[in-house]
């Protein structure tokens, strides 16, 4: 039932966004078949579902999911655009001005590709992130542990070997201690991340405390988890699931589950007391959980710094007001008792490589110990 009401929804909104379409082309007596319009209309509304459940093979499949994810985002800022367009469209009228179209038009597809514009920049040009925070705790003769994050690559027939080279090289410009990789490193599938031997770029990672990774959800859809952490061991990135590590006899990293795994694992995943039974707390922890739930848990567990992703903020707004209200943290930085939560809005973008209201990003965190 709900499934079926998601699909009237959508079918809803672009039967809205066509008609609109379809009334401009009309009034402007640009010449075309009728017919013709709606078919092309709902092939690129659809056309991301061709692509990601493989309903069309290989290349052209790839280039339907290309076109698909463009048209969520010019979906959703169409349907933001187009009400206040009928409303000013309505105004115009009312106070006897009949070149309500010709004005309201123009300003309309002039916002639209603006938005998308600087949408597509923000995802494209990733900016550093720098925290610095204390930990009272000892970390053997470690004084200060650089690390950089990077969550929600998203790597895949979108996100490709362009964007992941910009990660390499920012990445390799911070010089950090350790590298930490919060979820959701592939969209989904692995096949694009194979295809495009992307295991090339991500080998030139280089941190002399290791490269540790957890599970997102989006692992997890793609259903091919072991494949991916097969990949990853072979270029000495470790995939912690429900696992922790002593790092340089100092400090613990321990890496959870998915909260998809609750569901979707045979084995579930431990909670974060059973993950962290064994550890030494007097250590610093610092935790990777990719969904930002249970703080509080956490916290009592005895970490000392939580990393999360999955976000994205929202990733193109007005989808962080949401975000916001659905996760304790969305984005940004929170002192939760004694420890630190970071949460990325991510390196890549899921669906639409579009960003506003939000940064493609890397967290640089400067860690001293007591």
């Amino acid at each position: 039932m709900r499934f079926f009401l998601i699909v009237l929804m959508y079918i809803a909104v672009n039967l809205y966004i066509g008609w609109h379409g379809y009334f401009v082309l009309s009034y402007f007596e640009v010449p075309f078949l009728s017919s013709v319009y709606w078919v092309l209309f709902w092939v690129i509304a659809l056309s991301y579902l061709f692509g990601r459940f493989r309903l069309l093979p290989g290349p052209v499949g790839r280039l339907f999911q290309f076109i698909g994810s463009y048209y969520f985002a010019v979906m959703e800022f169409a349907l933001i655009l187009l009400p206040i367009a009928d409303l000013a469209a309505w105004l115009l009228k009312k106070l006897g001005l009949n070149a309500a179209i010709p004005i309201i038009s123009p300003i309309v597809i002039i916002l639209l590709v603006s938005l998308l514009l600087r949408g597509s920049w923000n995802a494209w040009s990733p900016v550093i992130r720098t925290y610095e925070l204390n930990i009272d705790k000892k970390a053997d003769n470690l004084k200060e542990l650089r690390i950089a994050v990077a969550s929600d690559l998203h790597l895949g027939n979108i996100v490709g070997n362009r964007h992941l080279k910009r990660l390499v090289e920012r990445m390799s410009d911070l010089k950090p201690d350790l590298i930490l990789l919060p979820g959701d490193v592939i969209d989904d599938v692995i096949e694009p991340f194979i295809r495009k031997q992307m295991s090339q770029n991500m080998k030139q990672l280089q941190a002399p405390y290791g490269i540790y990774a957890v599970l997102g959800n989006h692992e997890y859809y793609g259903g091919h988890i072991e494949e991916y952490v097969k990949q990853m061991n072979a270029i000495g990135i470790r995939v912690l699931r429900d696992e922790s590590v002593l790092v340089n006899d100092a400090l613990y990293i321990a890496g959870r589950k998915d909260k998809t795994a609750e569901s979707a694992d045979p084995d579930g995943r431990l909670s974060v007391t059973s993950l962290l039974a064994d550890l030494d707390v007097i250590r610093p922890i610092i935790m990777m959980d990719h969904q930002p739930y249970q703080f509080d848990k956490a916290a009592d567990a005895g970490v000392d710094l939580l990393l999360c992703g999955h976000t994205h903020r929202g990733q193109f707004a007005p989808n962080h007001w949401i975000t916001g209200r659905l996760f304790e943290l969305d984005w940004g930085y929170l002192l939760k008792k004694k420890m630190h939560v970071i949460v990325s809005s991510g390196f890549g973008t899921w669906g639409p490589p579009i960003r506003l209201a939000s940064r493609s990003e890397i967290i640089d965190i400067t860690i001293r110990f007591r």
